[in-house]
């Protein structure tokens, strides 16, 4: 019985796993303190919850998610993904509905006036707000540019699947692609601006 437990080779000690999996874990918790304080700050005004944020940015990007896609890229439970959901379409944010060819799943799209306040979040985001931006702006100034994080991401990666980082990748492309910079608040590009950008300068 003890062979099968081991029938992968160990490279590595016991101590050093404990060690890395409790630096990480304290580190962690020490990080989303500060991350949760400041996401609580920024969508207070707009009176919604973190997990309610979360879902109407996945249904921004999704244009059509299910539920279980919500829970899934949400990282939150189904009941949970549901349960908010269903708040945010008691106040006209999300609109639910069945698919012809998918009777079992309820899948949820962002109402106009959703769209409209997660746009007015985008706008109304400050850095100066944000620790752990703050915390970053050092290593920016130091290396140009804000750290990548890829071994964060390489572990995030081999825990939930690459399905979970393409999704996660799509939204930020798409931040980049569909918002500009004005006056010093993100707005989103109008078609006319999209035009403008364009074609080439007279």
């Amino acid at each position: 019985m003890g062979g099968t437990m081991k029938s992968k080779e160990q490279h590595y000690s016991i101590k050093e796993a404990m060690l890395f999996s409790q630096r990480i874990a304290q580190l962690s918790k020490a990080l989303w303190k500060s991350i949760e304080k400041d996401w609580q700050q920024w969508i207070k005004p707009f009176d919604l919850n973190i997990n309610e944020h979360h879902i109407l940015w996945i249904a921004y990007h999704f244009k059509g998610a299910s539920i279980s896609e919500i829970a899934k890229f949400g990282v939150m439970h189904v009941s949970t993904a549901f349960n908010f959901s269903k708040k945010l379409e008691e106040r006209g944010l999300l609109a639910f509905s069945k698919k012809q060819d998918d009777k079992r799943n309820t899948y949820i799209e962002l109402t106009e006036k959703g769209e409209e306040i997660l746009l007015k979040l985008m706008e109304s985001y400050d850095p100066r707000q944000n620790a752990v931006f703050n915390g970053a702006l050092p290593l920016r100034e130091l290396y140009g540019k804000f750290p990548e994080i890829l071994e964060m991401m390489c572990i995030i990666r081999n825990i939930y699947g690459d399905d979970f980082m393409e999704i996660f990748e799509k939204s930020f492309e798409n931040i980049k692609a569909d918002f500009i910079e004005k006056d010093g608040k993100l707005v989103k590009k109008r078609e006319q601006e999209v035009e403008e950008l364009a074609s080439p300068s007279s």
